[in-house]
Parts: C-alpha cells; structure tokens; sequence
C-alpha cells in the first residue's frame, strides 16, 4: 500500500470527522462492471479494488457521497494527473479519421494509436504558434497524458460504438486510480443541412428527429422532454454519457451560420426548449441513468457582428447595440434550474456592455460574476475547443502560459481543443497559486462522474445497444415531431381561394430543390406505396399542383472566409431563375426548409399569385410533407423566428433584438405565425 499524499489524508480525517464516513444504516448493493479490477469485499458488500492496493479507500466506497469521493480521490492525484483531467479532446475509432481524410477502411471498435498534430488552426488554417495536438493515439491518452474526457464525432453502428467504449473503459480501469472516462458527443439524433465536426452528426443509426428549430416549432414541450428521453436511453446503450450540446443561443442575428442549431430567437421559447431537453436527458438530478449535458454557448453568442462566427478571427465580436445581454441569458437560466452538468462560455467577446472586451473563457466578470454569483450555477465550465491555442481573442498577444492561468483564474474547470498537458503542466509549475483553482476544477469533474455512477459500472452491452438504437417506437415518436414541427404559413389569400389541403385524385409534381452543389438540384419524389389518395406525375406538365420544397444550403460555417453573408436564395445554391420557370407552369405549394431566417422575395411575395400556400420546414421528411399537405396530418407548427422581408433587411438588422422587436415592416413571416389546421 502506497503512502497517501498528505491532502488524501486530510480528506480521510474530514470523512471520519464529519460524519460523512458510512453509516450502519443497510446499503442496496450496487451492480459492479469491472474488467481487470479485483473486488473486495466488506460487511458482506462488494467494492472495486480500482488503484489494485488490497485497501478499499474512501474513493472506492459506493456508500459514501460523491462529494466525500470527489475530495478524496482529487488529494491522491499528482499534478500531472490533474492536469490531464483537465483536458478532452477528439478521440477516434480505429480507422477514424478524425480531422484528416477518410482513411478507406471500415472503422471498427479497435483504438486509433496514431497522433494528431496540427501546425495550423485547423479552423482557419493559419499557421499556429505552437503545434496542437487535437487527438492523441488513445494508449498514450490514457497512460501517459491520463486523460478521462474525450469527445467522440466518430459514426458508426450502436454495436461497433458500444464494443469502443468497453474498450476504452477496460484501459482507463486498468491504468493508475482507475478512473473511468466519460465520453462527449455533438447531437446524433437531427436531420440537418450543415453536418460538420463540432456542430452535429447529421443522419446516425439514432432515431432521427427534426432539427432544434423544428422541435421549437411544434411548441410541444411534453414532445420535446420525450424527444430527450428516448436519446437518452439511445446514447446511454452506446456508452455516451455526456452531450456537448444544447444550445442556448438565441437566433437573433438572422445571418449567423449557427442559427441551425438554436431553438430560434425568442428567449421565454428557447428557454422552455432546454428546460425540457435537459430533464429528458439528465433527469430531475444527475444519476446512473443520466447523459451530462454541457449547455452552450455561455452568455449567448448568437449577437455576433454581421452574422459571422467566432471561430474566426472577423466574427470575435458579439455587438450587443440593442441592450440585450440580458435577454441572453433567459435559456441559461432555465438549463441552471433545471440542473445543467455543464456550461460552455464562446469563442467570443461582447462590445457595448459593461464587460471586458476579451473571449468569454477568459472573461471572469462574466464567468464568475455572472454565471456563478448571479445565475448560481455550480457545475463544470468547459471551454469551447481551442481558445488557447486557436481562438485566444483579446488575449492574442499573451503566451500560452499567461492564457491558461488567465483562463483558469476566469473559471474554466475543463479545456477542449488540445490532447497533450505539456503546456498547462508547464503553466502549473509557473503558477503554484493556481493550485487551488486546479483542485476545485478535478473535484468538480469528478463529481460529474461519481453521480453519473461510472466508477461503478461504466460498461455497456453491445447487443442491448444494437437492439435498442433507432428502435421503430423511438422513431414513430420521432415521425409525430416531423409533423407537428411543420408551419403552414399561407393558403390563399380568401377561403375561396385555398389549396390545401390537396384534394384526393389531384395530380401531384413533387420537386425537391437541393443545392446547386448537386449534380441534379431537382429531383422528384415518388413513393412506392401511395396513401396519400393523389397522383404523383413524372413531369409538371401533367400535373394539377407543384409541391415544390427548396432547401438553401449556404455556406457551411468552416467554408467562411470573411465575406458578406446574405440571406436571399440566389446567394445560398439556389437557381431562382429556373425555380420562376417551374412555378409558372402550374399553381405551387412552396415549401422552404428554414436552417436560417431565408428572405424568399425573389420567388414569392404576399398577393394573388401562382404560389397560393407557403409551408415551412426544419428538418422533416418527404413522408412527414405528404401527410400534412393532404390533411392526414393537421398543422400546428409556429414559426421560431422571424424571417426577413428581403435580404436588404436582413442588412440593417439589429444583432441583439429578435425579429419581433424589428422595425415594422422588417418581416414576411414573424415569429409564432403559423395557422392550425385548414
């Protein structure tokens, strides 16, 4: 038995001094998951022998509270230990690509043991100062960087990730304390357009739901809360225990490439939204059948200057002109009260406010006075990845020393962006008094994990997780929030007037409109099996009715490079000219797929006209879009947020003020517009 360190002593003393030492009252034996740890065995109860020291220690002792444990456990680490544990970063499968090109191999539930290095941002590709490592080969994550957050955007089978996370949970048991990992993942359960590394997935095995904007659409918070739920079991099968998600941001700056993400732009809205998504995944409190969340993106970072994104350096500044920084912080306030593992500060700083002008991470007015005193909020603050080495703004002239403890003194408990500690080690030893901010932050996310019940049992069963993923109940919940997310905007400008729903025997031309990046952007939907009573016709001249649905696509948000951005179709892959040219042939039903506030003037404008009714969408299928045109689905949708007359009024928008709070006349569709039923 190996001495303690003088703080692991204490912490026993403490435990045996206050009365947090276990009592006589009889203890329900927990299940215990455990591959090379022996157990042993006291007052006929079982414990893991995790440090392998035939002693069982405070940390070991299920029957003690996580608080008890936490402190315990965070004496008997070293500063290299700790440091490590305050890092997540990428990890990968093996034949994962993470960053880099597709490796041309299947990827299978082995480790990836290679390196990854970055000399450049490998968000704006410009060179950096110091190499990054943003994914270490998972051994040498594990062993020797004693790392236990890791963030996974690997997507694969329920079965091959499941079998991972075993694995991966097999090494961190059988190396020092024993601590097990806790795994992160980006959202894995929406249809979205812009699918990229560290936004979401985009279509999984899991069971596929419309997108935020669509689930705040159907203003269905008992759907929502279920939504949460049934992912939850999902991510829990695979062994992913913790969200990098929701977010809290609101949409009120139209041209933001984020805008996809949020529960758009009304805060009471977006605060009911993630109230409920935080109950469905974490529960009334954080327990063994628990996925973390980390709620993002603290104090709210959807303001940004022209719509442009902070992970570069021309959208760094949030410019709050309206006054409304504290409008922003309505849906962080809801994610505290309803339990939050976690918050996420932005890459970016505010302008026009009482608050320094540096990025969030480094900002502890905002951090400590704001979110911890004033909101009260308890958790883990986990950076965004790489303010230190990629996106230091308003600290750009510091070294990456004087970045960490600035960071550190600002709050920041857990940093993501980078897999090697050498820097922050090197911090730790420049800065003793940091120390104790050090100790604060391990206790913290090792709270996480004691109440999340991984040091327990964090194995999964793979064919439970294969079994349970994407299960046909979870998805025909799932097809309910593809309806009800739908918006019927217009039918007519007089009942007489009115196209929908479409009548049976009606000849149908359904045209999907893609992106120009497409080699076809047109395509045409015909079911095999056709329940809708209608005819679908191969061309439109056949036809009685368009159903024409467009889906701009802009630019994807790592595609940016400074320029303007502009909210009408022809600036977003959309060929507007052919698009006249169809909807002249034939009376339409315009649907538009909403990931941002897209103004449609140049296809319809309110008035008699060829295009009778107008739909909108956030992520829905063709089967969903059927159900509701021919009435075998009622709407209810309400827009969640406004959406500007032109793009010229986009351009004079104020970054901070919804839509609804706009100049009159800055709209065509605003925010909660939507008609019930026919």
């Amino acid at each position: 038995m190996y001495p303690l360190p003088l703080l692991a002593l204490f912490s026993v003393l403490f435990l045996t001094c206050s009365g947090t030492r276990p009592d006589d009252r009889r203890h329900e034996q927990p299940t215990l998951g455990y591959r090379s740890a022996s157990l042993l065995e006291v007052d006929g109860l079982r414990f893991k022998d995790l440090n392998g020291n035939d002693s069982l220690e405070p940390y070991e002792d299920w029957r003690l509270s996580p608080e008890a444990r936490s402190r315990d456990l965070t004496g008997r680490m070293q500063m290299e230990e700790k440091a490590g544990f305050m890092l997540i970063s990428t990890t990968r499968l093996e034949n994962d690509p993470g960053f880099g090109p597709p490796t041309g191999r299947p990827i299978t539930s082995g480790f990836n043991e290679e390196d990854q290095v970055s000399e450049v941002n490998i968000f704006t590709r410009k060179p950096l100062d110091y190499p990054m490592m943003s994914a270490a080969g998972t051994t040498r994550a594990v062993t020797e960087y004693h790392e236990r957050h890791f963030i996974l955007r690997a997507n694969t089978s329920p079965r091959i990730l499941a079998e991972w996370a075993n694995n991966l949970q097999a090494l961190c048991e059988s190396h020092g304390h024993g601590i097990p990992a806790i795994v992160a993942s980006n959202p894995r359960n929406h249809i979205t357009v812009d699918a990229s590394v560290g936004l979401s997935l985009g279509k999984t095995p899991f069971s596929t739901w419309p997108g935020e904007l669509g689930l705040a659409a159907t203003r269905d918070t008992t759907l929502v809360r279920e939504f949460a739920d049934i992912a939850r079991q999902e991510w829990l099968a695979t062994g992913i225990r913790k969200g990098y998600m929701y977010m809290a941001d609101l949409a009120t700056e139209p041209r933001w490439q984020r805008v996809e993400g949020t529960f758009g732009e009304d805060a009471q809205l977006a605060a009911d939204m993630i109230r409920q998504i935080v109950l469905g995944f974490q529960g009334t409190q954080l327990g063994p059948q628990s996925i973390a969340l980390t709620t993002k993106h603290f104090p709210g970072g959807g303001a940004v200057e022209g719509g442009q994104d902070p992970h570069f350096d021309w959208g760094k500044r949030e410019v709050f002109t309206g006054g409304m920084f504290e409008n922003n912080l309505i849906p962080f306030r809801a994610a505290i009260d309803a339990g939050t593992s976690a918050i996420m500060p932005y890459y970016s700083y505010p302008v026009n406010t009482e608050y320094p002008e540096v990025a969030y991470a480094y900002n502890k007015p905002v951090l400590q006075g704001v979110l911890r005193e004033r909101l009260g909020f308890d958790g883990i603050i986990n950076s965004d990845t790489g303010p230190i080495d990629m996106m230091p703004w308003g600290v750009e002239d510091r070294t990456i020393p004087e970045r960490y403890k600035m960071a550190i003194e600002a709050g920041v408990n857990l940093f993501s962006g980078t897999a090697d500690p050498t820097l922050l080690i090197r911090t730790l030893r420049m800065y003793p008094a940091l120390q104790p901010l050090v100790d604060d932050s391990v206790y913290r996310l090792l709270l996480e994990k004691f109440r999340l019940g991984l040091f327990e049992n964090p194995y999964v069963d793979p064919e439970g997780a294969a079994a349970l993923v994407g299960r046909e109940d979870f998805q025909a919940r799932a097809d309910v929030a593809m309806r009800k997310s739908i918006v019927l905007l217009r039918n007519g400008v007089s009942e007489e007037e009115k196209v929908l729903p479409l009548r049976p025997a009606q000849k149908i031309y359904f045209a999907t409109y893609l992106s120009r990046r497409d080699d076809d952007p047109i395509t045409t939907y015909l079911p095999d099996v056709h329940p809708y009573g209608v005819r679908f016709v191969d061309t439109p001249e056949e036809a009685d009715r368009i159903v024409l649905w467009v889906i701009p696509r802009g630019k994807s948000l790592f595609e940016a490079d400074g320029s303007p951005l502009h909210l009408n179709l022809s600036a977003n892959g959309v060929e507007v000219d052919r698009l006249r040219q169809l909807i002249g042939t034939k009376p339409t039903v315009l649907l538009v797929n909403y990931t941002n506030p897209w103004a449609i003037d140049e296809l319809y404008t309110p008035g008699p006209g060829n295009i009778p009714a107008v739909l909108a969408t956030f992520g829905t299928t063709p089967e969903a879009v059927m159900d509701v045109l021919t009435g075998r689905f009622t709407p209810v949708g309400k827009m969640p947020f406004s959406t500007p007359a032109s793009d010229a009024a986009a351009q004079q928008q104020v970054s901070d003020l919804p839509g609804y709070q706009e100049a009159k006349g800055y709209a065509l569709f605003w925010f909660n517009e939507g008609m019930d039923g026919y």
